[in-house]
């Protein structure tokens, strides 16, 4: 919860559900260096909102060894709260907590909610990080695919995060016996929050002044770490494009990667260094940040887990009102952008398909209304309440 994906989409979503009666136990796994700066915080959020939260430490090692210990741990506080306090519903997001949600279904009889967020064993491999062509990877693969069958056949309903992962669950033979309810639920935005009225004049000045960004620049932003998934080379090439034809161009990443992670390839690629920003920022000051980009960009591996894929900055820029530049083949994405005139979608990582993205096809109202029809948290926990109320009848 102490990280940022936590505090945009799960505490959200459990305060949206507080506040039509629910009441819940939260289990995370928390990093100790942001634990100790953060925790405090979350746990004010949760005491808020009548979350009895349960940290628990999460080891940097990320090995398989890792997070079979994460499972145990898991399971073992999960069955003492439940004979604590008897619960009515698991809600497991992802494929790891839903190995505890099979769990307590067996020993104790509670239904669970299977919230996929993505194929995890899938995203494992497509990321580089099992080797199939390793006999142990492959076995270890084989292992949690198996999981996340049964876990689709025995819970009471599952989520999607897009449309094209739901008809890809739908179309699986192991589950046409036994196919769960499966309803979308996209990675939704605080539209309170993401609100381009809220900005204030004065605040992009001051930003602009601190990042060392002249008023008449064109800003290319990106938000969000730039890890497995984030194609870095490929966005510093579109960069290299944008600036041959708007020479005042700058590139502003808001993230908590290493500038010089950045600055190395962007040398590697011969792109100027002093036309890139670098910079950090909580998550409630991300729509300050956003406000002063002219345009975004996100390009992602399109991988076969990815069709399952909602990316969370998305609805954040949409909400905004700033055009994105995208690539084809990631979840619900490109189609979303193109039915709400929200930006450019490229089908192929060249300096054409650059050329011809710099110029969207773009509507700032059209693409609110998108985000505001797409992923209202709102709408989200009602969704969600809608789901529980299914599950126990």
């Amino acid at each position: 919860m102490t990280d940022p994906l936590g505090q945009s989409q799960v505490l959200p979503y459990l305060r949206g559900l507080h506040q039509l009666g629910y009441e819940f136990h939260l289990i995370s796994f928390e990093k100790k260096d942001r634990f100790e700066t953060h925790g405090d915080t979350i746990q004010a959020i949760c005491d808020d909102s009548n979350i009895t939260w349960h940290p628990q430490h999460f080891e940097l090692d990320r090995g398989i060894k890792a997070a079979l210990s994460r499972i145990r741990i898991m399971k073992r506080q999960a069955r003492t709260l439940q004979k604590e306090h008897n619960f009515d519903l698991t809600h497991c997001r992802s494929l790891i907590p839903a190995m505890t949600g099979m769990l307590l279904k067996r020993k104790f009889g509670v239904p669970f909610l299977f919230d996929i967020r993505g194929f995890w064993p899938d995203e494992r491999v497509d990321g580089g990080l099992w080797d199939m062509s390793n006999w142990k990877y492959k076995r270890i693969y084989n292992y949690f695919k198996r999981k996340e069958t049964r876990a689709f056949r025995n819970c009471s309903a599952a989520i999607s995060l897009t449309e094209n992962g739901k008809q890809e669950i739908e179309s699986w033979d192991r589950l046409q016996d036994k196919m769960p309810r499966v309803d979308v639920i996209p990675c939704c935005v605080d539209l309170d929050l993401f609100d381009p009225s809220t900005i204030k004049t004065e605040d992009q000045t001051f930003l602009r002044k601190q990042l060392n960004i002249d008023s008449d620049a064109f800003v290319l932003g990106y938000v969000g770490s730039i890890g497995t998934w984030y194609m870095l080379q490929e966005m510093l090439n579109y960069f290299k494009e944008l600036k041959a034809q708007k020479e005042n161009a700058l590139f502003l990443f808001v993230s908590k990667d290493p500038k010089e992670k950045i600055m190395t390839i962007a040398r590697t690629l011969n792109v100027d260094e002093k036309s890139i920003r670098v910079t950090y920022s909580l998550h409630n000051q991300i729509p300050l940040h956003i406000s002063i980009f002219d345009q975004s960009v996100f390009f992602i591996r399109p991988t076969y887990s990815k069709i399952a894929s909602s990316p969370t900055k998305q609805g954040e820029i949409m909400a905004m009102g700033v055009p994105i530049v995208c690539n084809a083949g990631i979840g619900d994405t490109d189609r979303i952008v193109k039915e709400h005139k929200a930006g450019s979608v490229i089908e192929s990582f060249d300096n054409d398909s650059y050329s011809k993205a710099i110029e969207p096809d773009w509507d700032r109202e059209s693409t609110m209304e998108g985000a505001r029809n797409v992923y209202s948290l709102e709408e989200g926990v009602k969704k969600y309440a809608d789901i529980y109320q299914f599950i126990h009848g």
